[in-house]
């Protein structure tokens, strides 16, 4: 018997949640055949068979919740033997797969080699293009296998074509979309029952997360408004121009770009706190999070190293990634690892609102719907486009002086923002 259990899929985190089953008990499994849809706080990932054998027990059900250490499925394989079991402690999400038996020749001694070095997402690109990964040469130095490590394989073999492998992706690409859990109804009497509905999946990370930051982080806000007709006017006269590039821009990947150089002036705001050793750990990378509606809930995709792209790259990845976040398809790394949090609150059709700091970081950002209003300008009232802004700090680290300097700053940029031109790349 194989006994496959949840390893640690990264991220410090300790629990996911079984979205679906792709396989029931009694069924015959291929190796790194796609199992099992499980999510995490960050997202949805798929588990690849460790091995090929028959389902005997599925121990975890749709819709409950493992611990990393926990039996998921029990398989019986070919080199099972009365009264003995075989246990994996790793699931294929774990840095080192757990070992594979093969079965030699009859009358021979059974060997064991290791299973080759590879996270789920490189096994299961194996798995839809045919690709023994037994057969594929690493090149990385710890002997881990690559999705191009694959990819290369995969080109240089004359077993499978180009159609094959574009006939499978397709079937990837029209996969169906992972069905929620049902809500549990109501029971019927002779009053109007209240329904309950169980917190799960990304709605029960969410809340977790957050109860875990405003507990643990003191908050502040600071507010302010600032005139965005500057801004207005930039966007209307690149917006041809990056749209014959095929590149859709918005009001995000300009206060991206503004953000950049108030975060370098002003590092504590690109900071975190060891809250074990009591120490400012201030980050040399800056990768802007910025939050995105799902179905399911408030995502925040991460834009690694926004200083060393162009407006035109921030648009473009901006775009996918938040394009990813609806569609819960994008992968650990690009929803972690986020150093500051840029909330656009208007995308949502908020005018103002007061954000919660996204844990680990220090600060977050929130800017509103950018829409006219009057204001007094030399004694005159006029008419002026105008955006909200929301900084809420970590009051341990950050007092409200700095987080007005912080704001006065980004307003200056945003209200010139032709100031672009002197630091660009």
């Amino acid at each position: 018997m194989y006994e496959f259990k949840l390893a640690d899929l990264g991220e410090g985190m300790h629990e996911a949640e079984i979205v679906q089953w792709l396989i029931k008990e009694g069924d015959t499994t291929k190796l790194d055949q796609t199992i099992a849809r499980v999510e995490t706080d960050k997202a949805v990932v798929e588990l690849p068979a460790p091995v090929a054998g028959r389902v005997s027990e599925i121990r975890i059900k749709d819709g409950q919740t493992a611990k990393v250490g926990e039996v998921l499925v029990v398989f019986e394989t070919p080199t099972s033997t009365a009264g003995s079991s075989h246990t994996d402690q790793n699931a294929p999400a774990s840095a080192v797969p757990a070992p594979a038996l093969v079965q030699s020749a009859p009358g021979t001694k059974t060997t064991t080699r290791p299973r080759p070095l590879a996270v789920p997402a490189v096994r299961k690109l194996a798995f839809e293009l045919g690709v023994d990964l037994e057969q594929v040469t690493p090149s990385s130095p710890g002997g881990r296998i690559s999705m191009e490590d694959v990819r290369a394989y995969a080109a240089q073999a004359t077993s499978t074509s180009n159609d094959a492998v574009a006939k499978q992706e397709q079937a990837v690409l029209q996969a169906a979309p992972i069905p929620t859990q049902a809500a549990e109804q109501p029971v019927l009497s002779a009053q109007v029952q209240d329904e309950r509905q169980p917190l799960t999946g990304l709605r029960k990370r969410i809340a977790e997360h957050m109860e875990r930051s405003w507990r643990i982080i003191p908050h502040a806000t600071a507010f302010d408004e600032v005139d965005g007709s500057g801004l207005l006017a930039l966007r209307q006269a690149l917006k041809p121009i990056a749209e014959q590039r095929g590149v859709r821009l918005t009001y995000m990947p300009l206060l991206i770009k503004l953000l950049i150089p108030v975060l370098k002036e002003f590092p504590i705001f690109n900071a975190s706190l060891d809250e074990e050793k009591r120490e400012i750990i201030f980050k040399r990378s800056y990768h802007i999070g910025v939050a995105a509606d799902s179905p399911e809930g408030l995502l925040v995709p991460v834009l690694r190293n926004a200083d060393h792209l162009t407006l035109l790259e921030i648009a473009s990845k901006l775009e996918k990634l938040i394009e990813g976040a609806r569609k819960r398809t994008l992968a650990l790394p690009e929803l972690s690892g986020s150093t500051f949090t840029l909330n656009n609150i208007g995308s949502f059709g908020g005018g103002s609102g007061t954000p919660i700091i996204n844990h680990p970081e220090v600060a977050i950002l929130a800017v509103g719907r950018l829409q006219e209003k009057a204001i007094v300008q030399q004694g005159t009232i006029v008419a002026r486009p105008i955006m909200p802004l929301a900084l809420s700090f970590d009051h341990r680290l950050i007092d409200g002086a700095l987080a007005g300097k912080f704001l006065a700053r980004f307003k200056e940029l945003v209200e010139n923002p032709q100031q672009l031109m002197l630091d660009m790349l």
